[in-house]
């Protein structure tokens, strides 16, 4: 496994994909439909890299294990925008603040989920 792998979460391909499917008039909807796809792609890839993530212990409860693995986000999709200058600054902001009121609009989770009740202890 190439170093850096277990924490990265934007591998070449998915940024390939990225690039090829954005454009400027993406609905929101389908931009959570992105995310779907990109997420689905990021556990491919490291389910067939067996890439794990690293142990660590839960400041919570103490018990200790895998890291959670590394998802992708809507907002983190919107970022990776810029980063890879897919889209300018300036088209990100719009549409990170168009997401963040649709988010609330439709009471949306990280992922573009209905939220459901967190949970108040560990869930490992």
């Amino acid at each position: 496994m190439p170093s850096g792998d277990a924490q990265r979460t934007w591998f070449p391909e998915m940024i390939v994909r990225l690039r090829s499917e954005w454009h400027e008039e993406m609905s929101i909807p389908a931009l959570i439909g992105l995310r779907d796809e990109l997420d689905e792609t990021l556990h491919r890839i490291r389910a067939g890299r067996n890439i794990q993530t690293p142990i660590i212990t839960c400041p919570r409860c103490g018990m200790t294990g895998h890291a959670a693995e590394p998802r992708v986000s809507v907002r983190a999709l919107i970022l990776a925008l810029a980063r890879f200058e897919i889209a300018s600054k300036d088209q990100t902001r719009v549409l990170e603040t168009e997401w963040a009121a649709y988010r609330a609009q439709h009471r949306l989770d990280i992922e573009g989920r209905a939220l459901v009740g967190v949970p108040e202890s560990c869930s490992h």
